[in-house]
């Protein structure tokens, strides 16, 4: 990753209202801006993510994201930002089951694939597609096309290549990349300091080794849980510890989690008096029962379910009010009518150990609190200092919801009928969606590029199109990083309204003018200025889920 960096414009496009993408000139530019954003420390930045040759920058608010645009636009080319790379050195057996096959591809043949892989150094570029997923990429070609069919389970560990890019897969985890060893190292290890094993950045060097030596780690059985506490009697379908998610590790693969309907697990907190950010429960389509171990405050917001509190005084409390659960007493949330999930508050808040500063479950990476299941204890956290507000209503669903979207950054990916199509049409919800993506089912969208989209950022909302041309809008667990272009994203506000559909329901989109980010400097007189940006200023003419 030496040498000069083409000179030209940084352009920058709209990624929703709080978001941007600034197209870089290379990866080298791509890091390099990722590591001056990072270290500046600017208010208002949310999350920075790199990517092959771009730059995602998420901010607090529209108006913080102009001043993170400016700062992106600013920074020097090839600059490395602040601090000096580390050295990381990891361990390879190279015994693959794809080795043979790479040698035949690069003609290198199994030994000359070891070779060039070893004796040379790689880059950290960017985080994606899990925690601890790093694509490095070396200073010699080492050009490998993906699988054609990939593996549904790729082990922990194993060491792979693709396009540009070398990695290890911290996790089993489904693939389609060349396997052409193993490694011991950790990757991503929650009982580190630091858990991410690279950083952005970082020198890697792979060293070959005739034999892997592991030390399991002690398995942690769960605290026992003393004090104030609820039981799950039953669990139901899915249901989850959230809270307003991780903020800020989307660089190392991070995925923010968080509850899906940020709206009604809000009014949850609020209602029992906890901070807005406090651990509820999100619970999808009811059959869910909870015990109390002391006396608690209660209160259940979002999709419509009826309710019950059984014990010496059996009574129905209503949706979006508080509520007290004495010690003994059981409520039971009942079949959802309208919507998708419900969520529990309690006084307190769910006060399970928290993980990279959250208490939420990450369903694809598999970071925070399990699933709940029968016979779970669930801490509570002391009472506030506030009081517990007055009912609020639990509005219903419309027949058919319509949610918001900002077009780009990749909208000129596809036809301009594609486009008109995706805002006229009503779209149904797959049943394979989850908390991952929101699948949706309906006319296919045509693409007029059907090129590989080099690899890069991606935040909640962001409306996917892969080669099957139907939509999947990326929620609250996505990968940071992916393969396919975004048609539009959607507003943060509406992806409660994704939240509350449920399979077989429909949709449409309505669209939003993208946000105004500011022009560019004026072009310098030597040539190597920032020229003005169309598409920043206009850009209306412009799992399947992420790709790895």
């Amino acid at each position: 990753m030496s040498g000069p960096v083409p000179a030209g414009p940084r352009r920058v496009r709209p990624l929703g209202p709080r978001a941007a993408l600034v197209q870089c000139a290379d990866l080298h530019d791509a890091v390099a801006v990722h590591a001056r954003l990072a270290a500046a420390d600017l208010p208002g930045l949310v999350d920075c993510v790199a990517g092959a040759e771009t730059v995602v920058v998420r901010a607090s608010s529209t108006a913080a994201l102009r001043d993170v645009v400016r700062a992106a636009r600013a920074a020097p080319r090839g600059s490395a930002g602040s601090g000096e790379a580390r050295t990381v050195t990891i361990d390879v057996l190279y015994d693959g089951q794809d080795l043979a096959a790479v040698g035949e591809i690069t003609g290198l043949g199994a030994d000359g694939v070891v070779h060039a892989h070893s004796e040379q150094a790689w880059t950290a570029a960017f985080a994606g597609f899990a925690p601890g997923f790093f694509y490095c990429v070396g200073e010699v070609g080492l050009d490998v096309p993906r699988r054609d069919t990939p593996r549904t389970a790729v082990p922990a560990g194993s060491v792979a290549l693709a396009g540009r890019f070398s990695a290890v897969y911290p996790r089993s985890s489904p693939g389609g990349w060349q396997l052409i060893g193993r490694s011991t190292a950790r990757m991503f290890d929650l009982d580190r300091e630091d858990p991410a094993l690279l950083r952005p950045g970082d020198r890697v060097r792979y060293r070959p080794v005739r034999e892997l030596v592991e030390v399991a780690p002690a398995a942690a059985g769960p605290a026992p849980v003393r004090g104030p506490h609820l039981t799950v009697g039953v669990a139901g379908l899915q249901t989850l510890v959230q809270d307003g998610g991780r903020v800020g590790s989307a660089a190392l693969g991070v995925s923010p989690s968080g509850a899906l309907d940020a709206a009604a697990a809000g009014s949850a907190n609020r209602l029992v008096g906890n901070d807005p950010g406090a651990a509820v429960l999100e619970h999808l389509l009811g059959g869910l029962e909870l015990t109390a171990h002391g006396d608690h405050v209660l209160t259940v917001t979002g999709a419509r379910a009826a309710l019950a509190v059984t014990g010496p005084a059996p009574w129905r409390p209503p949706l979006g009010t508080p509520f007290a659960l004495r010690d003994g007493e059981r409520l039971a949330v009942g079949t959802v009518t309208a919507g998708a999930r419900v969520y529990v508050g309690v006084r307190g808040g769910v006060a399970v150990p928290p993980v990279l500063g959250s208490r939420s479950a990450d369903t694809l990476a598999g970071l925070g609190p399990a699933p709940l299941t029968v016979g779970d204890a669930l801490p509570v956290g002391p009472a506030p200092g506030t009081a517990v507000r007055l009912p609020e209503p639990v509005p219903g669903p419309p027949a058919v919801s319509t949610v918001r979207v900002v077009p780009g950054p990749r909208d000129d990916w596809f036809a301009p009928a594609a486009v008109a199509s995706f805002f006229a049409q009503e779209w149904v919800l797959a049943t394979s969606s989850d908390r991952v993506g929101a699948r949706l089912t309906g006319e296919p969208l045509e693409r007029v590029r059907t090129d590989e989209l080099p690899s890069e950022g991606t935040v909640p909302g962001c409306v996917q199109v892969p080669p099957s041309g139907l939509p999947v809008v990326l929620l609250q667990d996505a990968p940071t990083t992916g393969g396919y272009p975004v048609l539009g994203v959607v507003h943060p506000e509406d992806l409660a309204v994704l939240a509350q559909l449920r399979p077989g329901e429909r949709l449409r989109f309505a669209r939003l003018p993208a946000p105004a980010l500011g022009a560019p400097p004026p072009a310098h007189p030597a040539g190597g200025g920032e020229q003005p940006d169309p598409v920043s200023t206009d850009h209306q003419s412009s799992t399947e889920t992420s790709q790895e």
